[in-house]
């Protein structure tokens, strides 16, 4: 059985030849990447003495030096100058991951130091404290560790605030990363055992943030040392520059957010409540609660690939852009409303996915459907999609009816497919079977995911000029892109993400055609089917489907053949992008693929708490 239509098995069942179609000729070479991905895991030694370390400071300063600061790079570009390096100066190779955030500190150096320390933000691990007869307690407010005196942490938090900087005590890159987007840094002064800056570099790094993190000698957690004279010498050193010498996604990232936050009702003008006194009747109803699902919540990254495309082919402004020096960004009102749109489309999609799957909570809160009733929710999720098409045909403005005419014809085909997706899916679930082969499951996870990415990408590429070159390129990388990502989100669900708290197995729960269950089917021995029978048959309030599903998917070596068709995934999609010749949308592909398809920890979550202190204003 087939699930998926027709003509979506004939699209996907050569995804090699297609990807093998699709090449364009560069004037220069363009700078490809490595793809095989080394862990170094074992790598993350701190030498003994501080003489050696010393050496090895002030080598990679020297090398850093080198390197070319036109583009951001990645971490396996970075591993690889850093074992580069150990050979040249004989050293093993245990010392790796030392050598690679100081090759990164000396890379973002200038740039971190131009920054105002306003902007800076200081990161501490709690592993500094004593843990011996520490008297210092989190709450609310953070940890009280000024007035001990018993360890280094408020000797620089002191340092730090007088200064101006933010300081936050915590371990992990998520609330980081958070507070970046957010706008309240520009650039972070760190201090972190090897492990932790392992875990945080990919993230940093592919956001561009400046930054330059002081290792911790040891990953025990406990009375561990630092060199401390690596944190003054640069704590208090402010140097400013007309221009960053390396560009940043980080405008970019922040761009998406500043078209909801600051220039929302101005792009989108109200029409039933832009009278407060009107505001509250039942005929402004819809659109109150359409508009707040629209400009509150989620991570506006559609958004974003549609500002960062239109960026990559006409110039690049958006990545120099000051955002707290401007009222609008330096791009057409249309291709803001048209990147809204995209956000439109997609929280509608979201409003009437939670409703099918009777999900209770979305961005923190109950469901619409959940706080109001089904009709309500259905109604704001029809009136959402009429926004995004008003949004779209704003653009003709700026652009004429050609290009709005081609984009909304992109938005439509996406908006067509993944309710194709989303279809078969519930189809499956209500007569699930063992006929759910992988390529089944795949296929709908190219209906549901990829179309989304494509009509963000195409938007912003397509109000750019025209597409010759990129008209086939976008719909193949997309699909690996959203393929991949669908993997990775089953593997998360499984292992718990460890960023939203997730309980493992949920899909299984809700039996959802995923391709982990068809990798299962498709392995299984006679016993192990007539087992899944036996899962599948089960009542879904059932607790103990999730513990027998996930042995079998163990016992079918499920995860790695998941991992693999993720890492086959990126590696489809970084190969096109070495082929395109335009270096910041190359550049923005390489982005995507790091952020979208970033690896993920195999860890179980923790069900500690992570306690916090920081120091930041009121929002």
């Amino acid at each position: 059985m087939s699930i998926a239509p027709a003509d979506t098995r004939a699209a996907n069942s050569s995804e090699e030849a297609q990807t093998d179609e699709i090449t364009f000729v560069d004037d220069e070479a363009p700078v490809k990447r490595r793809r095989k991905r080394k862990s170094t895991s074992h790598l993350k030694e701190v030498p003994d003495t501080l003489e050696v370390r010393e050496k090895v400071k002030a080598a990679c300063e020297e090398f850093a030096k080198t390197l070319d600061r036109s583009r951001n790079f990645n971490k396996a570009e970075l591993e690889d100058w850093a074992r580069q390096l150990l050979n040249e100066m004989s050293l093993p190779e245990k010392y790796t991951g030392f050598v690679a955030v100081l090759i990164g500190n000396f890379f973002w150096k200038r740039q971190f130091l131009a920054i105002p320390f306003e902007r800076r933000m200081l990161l501490l691990p709690h592993c500094l404290k004593h843990a011996e007869g520490c008297p210092a307690d989190y709450d609310d407010f953070g940890l009280d560790c000024e007035t001990c005196g018993a360890c280094s942490i408020a000797d620089y938090k002191g340092k730090a605030e007088k200064l101006g900087y933010k300081v936050l005590v915590a371990e992990g890159s998520p609330i980081v990363l958070k507070i970046i987007v957010s706008g309240y840094i520009d650039g972070i002064l760190g201090v972190a055992c090897l492990n932790v800056l392992e875990k945080a570099i990919d993230k940093i790094l592919i956001a561009g943030v400046p930054s330059y993190a002081v290792p911790l000698h040891s990953g025990d957690c406990k009375n561990t040392t630092l060199d401390q004279s690596w944190i003054w010498e640069v704590i208090d050193q402010y140097e400013p520059m007309d221009e960053p010498e390396t560009p940043s996604f980080l405008p970019a990232i922040r761009s998406s957010n500043f078209i909801f936050e600051k220039d929302f009702d101005r792009l989108l003008p109200r029409i039933r409540t832009k009278d407060p006194a009107k505001a509250e009747s039942p005929i402004a109803f819809t659109e109150k609660l359409a508009y707040d699902w629209l400009k509150n919540g989620g991570k506006r990254f559609r958004p974003f690939i549609t500002l960062a495309a239109y960026d990559a082919i006409t110039g690049g402004e958006l990545q120099k852009t000051n955002l707290e020096q401007v009222d609008r960004l330096p791009v057409p009102d249309g291709v803001a409303r048209v990147a809204m749109s995209i956000e439109a489309f997609h929280k509608a999609s979201l409003v009437h996915d939670d409703i099918e799957d009777d999900d209770m909570y979305r961005y923190g809160r109950e469901t619409l459907h959940r706080e109001y009733d089904l009709g309500t929710a259905i109604n704001v999720g029809d009136h959402l999609i009429g926004l995004g098409y008003r949004l779209l045909n704003a653009c003709r403005e700026d652009f004429g009816a050609e290009v709005a005419c081609d984009v909304t014809d992109r938005m439509s085909q996406a908006h067509v497919k993944l309710c194709d997706g989303q279809g078969a899916e519930m189809a499956w679930q209500q007569r699930p079977t063992l006929e759910l082969t992988p390529l089944d499951a795949l296929q709908i996870y190219a209906l549901k995911t990829s179309p989304a990415f494509e009509a963000a990408l195409y938007s912003g590429l397509r109000m750019a000029g025209p597409m010759d070159k990129y008209e086939e390129l976008v719909p193949t990388f997309c699909r690996h892109l959203g393929v991949g990502f669908q993997v990775l989100n089953d593997l998360k669900d499984w292992r718990g993400d460890s960023n939203n708290k997730l309980v493992a197995g949920q899909d299984a729960q809700a039996l959802r055609p995923t391709v982990m269950l068809a990798l299962a089917i498709n392995a299984a021995t006679p016993e192990q089917l007539a087992e899944l029978q036996e899962i599948i048959d089960m009542k879904s309030t059932d607790e103990f489907r999730g513990p027998r599903l996930k042995r079998v998917l163990e016992e079918t070596g499920v995860f790695e053949k998941a991992d693999a068709l993720v890492e086959k995934s990126r590696a489809r999609a970084e190969a096109l992008a070495d082929n395109i010749d335009n270096e910041k949308l190359r550049q923005l592909l390489y982005f995507l693929v790091d952020t979208v398809l970033a690896p993920e920890d195999d860890q179980q979550p923790t069900v500690q708490p992570s306690p916090v202190m920081v120091s930041l204003p009121v929002a």
